[in-house]
């Protein structure tokens, strides 16, 4: 297993629930909900086939892309869970917290980000939110200036993955904050 594909598990798997049966979580929403599945645990081979999936996709992308990418992604699709593993992720990283608050208003606060991150930032939510249009021309041909082939297919990819975990993530009941590795 490479480095990154052990990152990748431990970003996404090895995060058990630390609560108990019934257990409240205080502020969460949470309250008496009952343990849902272990995903890792029960399904194994489809989630080992999705971190595979995961580290090919980062494979060549810029780290603080990637962090971008997976913490847009799960703000439009609500998953705190996911949130608050990428942006401690990407703190750690040296990310700055000033730009990790403009994600959420990146098209208002520009200035913050590249344009080849606005361009996958834009491809990220037309990917995301797919149901409520597609994925504009535009949109997609921004991107295309910005990545070639290759990198643009592997940015793709890591879209597809991070609303994947997210899925995962909300179906599954994962507290934000829970997430050991």
């Amino acid at each position: 297993m490479t480095q990154q594909t052990q990152q990748t598990q431990q970003t996404h798997g090895n995060d058990v629930a630390v609560r108990g049966e019934g257990a409240a979580v205080e502020g969460s929403g949470a309250a008496a909900r009952k343990p849902r599945v272990n995903f890792a645990q029960a399904a194994p081979k489809a989630f080992k086939a999705l971190i595979g999936f995961d580290a090919a996709a980062r494979e060549g992308l810029d780290p603080a892309l990637v962090e971008l990418v997976q913490i847009r992604s799960s703000q439009l699709n609500k998953c705190a869970y996911c949130l608050h593993m990428h942006t401690s992720d990407a703190r750690k990283a040296g990310e700055s917290a000033e730009r990790l608050h403009m994600v959420a208003v990146w098209e208002e606060a520009a200035h913050f980000f590249t344009a080849k991150e606005r361009a996958a930032l834009a491809l990220t939510e037309a990917v995301t939110l797919v149901a409520r249009g597609g994925v504009p021309d535009e949109v997609y041909e921004r991107a295309a200036r910005h990545f070639e082939e290759a990198e643009l297919a592997r940015l793709l990819a890591l879209i597809f993955t991070i609303n994947t975990w997210n899925r995962i993530a909300i179906s599954t009941g994962k507290v934000p904050g829970t997430d050991e590795r």
